[in-house]
């Protein structure tokens, strides 16, 4: 029995965390959860999984989980600090760390000193503070398990292979919502319609990430971080059907493919079951959702987050955490439709170029530099939005 915390687990990685678990109960049990504010939903999350621990960043809705617990034996925990303290609560195996965005950094690391295995589905702690993050991984011994179904699939093409005979990674994008709309059009793009995803079920700041293609330009980093290669040996192809998750070409010109349906619980499962593997209790993929697949080069221009996303990544240092601080700022301006779908790259390119990188960051810099991009992408943002 393997026992697990999930951060984020009101969100959909860490809702479809505990359907796993839900339906593998001789296999997992869940010591704590942690939410943002959906006190409500995690109340009940709690109870079914019997857990011994929750926490709510917002103190609102911790004083409310409380409120609501106040029969049962659950710690209720509020805060960053409360977060942290649930990342390595009790004598659990692994963490999933599903938290949206920065806010997944720092419980991740403290879950990696405590000595737990980490199944990871925040790309943002490896984009933010990859080295900080990788260096914890090896000084404390323990695995990082990527989640997301593209480093998932590339970790499982590489396994047992030479690090030293694998020549290129080619990360699967679906092209969003907006894949077939031309430049005048995507500059009149509603929040409603970027929250159209055609193939996955996600949350409102990862769809809008996927539809600018900032969310592949997030796991161009993370790849790059997770398995070592130069970033000009990290392709992205677009292919709208989402069946080929990743590929991985050798220096023999062999080229390996890892195929599925397009359900996150299959990676999900993988992570948390590593190195075993569990039989689906869902929708498997069928010869049938295999036929017609197609590739696309992705059309750089109309959507320019994934070059921003590389030019952070050849920068290196603290420009990844400039540029994952302006886009959720973007992404949050967007949301509230005070900016275009437009200007949010025109909003991380300002921000960045405004940047003076520091190279080799401690954590407390980065958390530093994290606070700048934010304001400073509200300020940009602010002049976006009274422009037009």
């Amino acid at each position: 029995m393997k026992k697990i915390i999930v951060l984020g687990s009101t969100g959909s990685i860490g809702s479809q965390t505990l359907d796993v678990v839900r339906k593998h109960p001789d296999k997992f049990s869940v010591v704590a959860l942690a939410a943002k504010k959906s006190w409500q939903r995690l109340v009940k999350q709690a109870r079914e999984f019997k857990c011994e621990a929750i926490a709510l960043l917002d103190g609102e809705a911790a004083f409310r989980a409380q409120q609501e617990l106040q029969d049962s034996k659950i710690v209720v925990l509020s805060g960053k600090k409360g977060i942290r303290t649930v990342a390595g609560w009790g004598e659990a195996d692994m963490v999933v760390s599903s938290m949206v965005g920065m806010a997944g950094l720092v419980p991740t690391i403290r879950a990696i000193e405590r000595g737990r295995d980490v199944a990871l589905a925040n790309k943002e702690s490896l984009v933010v503070g990859g080295p900080v993050l990788m260096d914890a991984v090896e000084e404390h011994e323990v695995r990082l398990l990527p989640v997301d179904s593209e480093h998932s699939a590339i970790f499982q093409c590489i396994n047992g292979e030479n690090p030293k005979s694998i020549s290129r990674l080619i990360l699967t994008a679906s092209g969003g919502p907006f894949r077939e709309w031309d430049a005048a059009k995507l500059a009149e793009a509603g929040a409603s319609e970027a929250l159209k995803h055609p193939t996955w079920e996600m949350g409102a700041k990862i769809t809008i990430d996927s539809a600018t293609l900032m969310n592949k330009g997030f796991e161009v980093l993370e790849a790059y971080q997770l398995f070592h290669l130069p970033l000009d040996n990290i392709d992205v192809w677009v292919h709208p059907q989402s069946i080929i998750h990743s590929m991985v070409e050798f220096c023999d010109g062999s080229t390996l493919a890892q195929l599925g349906a397009p359900d996150m619980r299959t990676p999900i499962s993988y992570a948390l079951s590593y190195p075993e593997r569990l039989p689906p209790k869902w929708e498997s993929i069928s010869l049938e959702l295999m036929q017609g697949l197609t590739f696309e080069e992705p059309r750089r221009k109309d959507f320019p987050c994934l070059d921003l996303a590389y030019a952070a990544g050849r920068s290196g240092g603290t420009m990844p955490a400039v540029l994952n601080a302006a886009n959720e700022v973007a992404v949050e301006l967007f949301l509230k439709e005070r900016i275009r779908f437009t200007d949010i790259p025109r909003i991380l390119e300002k921000v960045m170029g405004e940047h003076s990188t520091i190279s080799k960051p401690s954590l407390d810099e980065i958390l530093e530099t994290d606070e700048w991009g934010r304001s400073r992408a509200r300020e940009v943002g602010k002049a976006c939005s009274s422009e037009g």
